[in-house]
């Protein structure tokens, strides 16, 4: 079950974020983030809201998959006081990495990390902006495991809670600052 949060905040949250239709493709609404990075203090909120939860977790390493995790995990792990672990598309990755091909809606993608990326038993927050079908953040959270790190949450910015992604990620503790039916 996700864990949201609801605070005044929250709805200068919801302004920032822009729903432009048929994008990528007829039919999808999407949610654009833009604005929101534009504007300092909507992005110095929305990281407080996904910094929020896990300041007393002692997390060791905050886990963001390109590109958008990249924006808001380091920011998350700097105010955690954590390491940052990127996890990218194949041939990105200059050492020794171990891959995960996942299904998506048309066909199949893959994610590498690096094979030292985490150590066995590290404390590990995942972190990206958006939770849609959660196939994407189910392959970065077993490559994760596979290197024996601890998954003590994984945090969205925004759920598209329509898509019913929660239900691959029912393993783990997963929040998210703001949801959209």
């Amino acid at each position: 079950m996700p864990t949201t949060i609801d605070t005044p905040g929250l709805v200068d949250l919801r302004k920032l974020i822009r729903d432009v239709s048929d994008f990528p493709k007829p039919g999808i609404l999407f949610r654009d983030i833009t604005p929101l990075l534009q504007s300092p203090a909507g992005l110095s909120l929305a990281v407080e809201f996904l910094t929020q939860p896990y300041r007393d977790k002692r997390i060791e390493i905050v886990v963001g998959a390109e590109s958008r995790g990249f924006i808001f995990g380091t920011a998350v792990a700097r105010n955690l006081s954590a390491g940052f672990v990127p996890i990218r598309k194949p041939g990105k990755l200059p050492a020794d990495t171990f891959s995960k091909t996942y299904d998506l809606e048309y066909g199949t993608d893959t994610f590498e990390i690096h094979t030292d990326a985490v150590k066995s038993g590290q404390r590990v927050l995942m972190v990206d902006d958006l939770l849609a079908t959660g196939g994407t953040m189910k392959a970065c959270c077993e490559l994760v495991e596979q290197l024996g790190g601890v998954i003590v949450g994984i945090a969205f910015l925004i759920e598209l809670a329509d898509l019913e992604g929660i239900q691959k990620l029912k393993k783990w503790d997963v929040y998210s600052v703001l949801t959209y039916d």
